[in-house]
């Protein structure tokens, strides 16, 4: 073997797999590292691939996991990723977080949505070695209570991304403990929460005034008392009501006072007519998606007055089934809005 071939093997190949490995799934640099000893010592040094772990939808995540942490090259990791590990239990969180805990202090990002097996003891171990979490997310488990939250804000203080959705057995409870411990809060997803009810938003909405994304989808209890207090978050960008049964024209007046809004999802918000919508327009003039998908007390002109203050930001707007609305074929949509790109966001 030359010379030149032993310097394209050992030098120029192990380096044109670390600039490719910037842009593949986690799971095909591991691949690479199958390549050759250089290529395998050349990923290894780079230490910024090693920062997160992607197990997602793969089978015997819990073992896999634990395989995984005990390798150095993971020491200092900041993102874990285990959504929809269906196999993965408290027991395979309480060996990591125990063996490992030294290797999860940096933690910063945890995904455990649908991980279904999941329950407080899971969490507790978690929050308990993971003291620098600033995005937790456990979507579709209706196994943790407020157990769970009461461990989080006592032990993980930095969070700013949290995502409850369909956490079934959360209460107005877990609600009071965010609001008073994570006022910093960026993002909150409570979809289909349903034990929660307009003393716990309101607690949530005159705390947290940071919030920047609120998704209340499917929760159809919450009343104006609770919306009105929705005009406290100036920084609110992305906003999902669908399924507000009770949300009115007022509600809607309190919140055209979010300037920043950007998406508006009121699907299925049935009491809401063309006076609400006027306040929108005139409130939040940035607006980018907006459904309106099943209204019936809204008219053209509600969408002619959209059209002064949005018809340059608007590029996604449901309207369908608002049978209020008579001029909504594309072309006639597309007159009012120059720059629409979607007219479905409801299937």
């Amino acid at each position: 073997m030359g010379e030149a071939e032993e310097v394209w093997r050992k030098e120029t190949v192990p380096r044109v797999m670390v600039i490719v490995s910037m842009s593949l799934r986690q799971r095909d640099v591991f691949s690479l590292l199958l390549v050759s000893p250089w290529c395998y010592r050349s990923l290894l040094a780079q230490s910024t691939l090693w920062k997160a772990l992607d197990l997602r939808e793969m089978n015997k995540v819990g073992e896999k996991l634990i395989s995984a942490l005990s390798l150095p090259r993971y020491c200092g990791i900041k993102d874990i990723n285990l959504e929809f590990a269906q196999d993965i239990g408290d027991g395979h969180l309480v060996h990591v977080t125990t063996k490992f805990s030294g290797s999860l202090q940096c933690l910063e990002y945890l995904n455990l949505n649908g991980c279904q097996r999941i329950t407080d003891a899971g969490v507790q171990a978690v929050a308990y070695a993971c003291p620098k979490l600033k995005a937790f997310s456990i979507y579709w488990n209706v196994r943790i209570t407020d157990t769970s939250v009461k461990h989080l804000v006592k032990f993980c203080k930095d969070i700013t991304t949290l995502n409850l959705s369909g956490c079934k057995n959360i209460s107005d409870q877990s609600l009071y403990l965010i609001a008073e411990n994570f006022k910093a809060l960026d993002e909150l997803n409570l979809t289909r929460c349903i034990k929660l009810t307009d003393v716990g938003l309101r607690r949530i909405l005159v705390n947290c005034l940071h919030l920047r994304s609120l998704n209340l989808y499917a929760l159809s209890s919450f009343t104006d008392n609770a919306y009105r207090e929705l005009s406290s978050l100036k920084h609110l960008r992305f906003l999902d009501l669908c399924g507000a049964q009770n949300l009115t024209d007022g509600g809607l007046s309190h919140i055209s006072a979010c300037k920043d809004l950007i998406s508006l999802n009121l699907t299925w918000c049935v009491l809401v007519t063309d006076v609400g919508m006027v306040a929108i327009a005139e409130g939040c003039r940035s607006l980018e998606l907006l459904s309106l998908f099943g209204i019936v007390g809204v008219t053209d002109n509600c969408l002619e007055n959209l059209s002064v203050s949005c018809s340059r930001t608007l590029t996604t707007l449901d309207v369908n089934g608002c049978v209020g609305i008579k001029r909504r074929t594309r072309g006639e949509l597309l007159r009012l809005f120059p720059n629409l790109l979607c007219l479905k966001v409801h299937s």
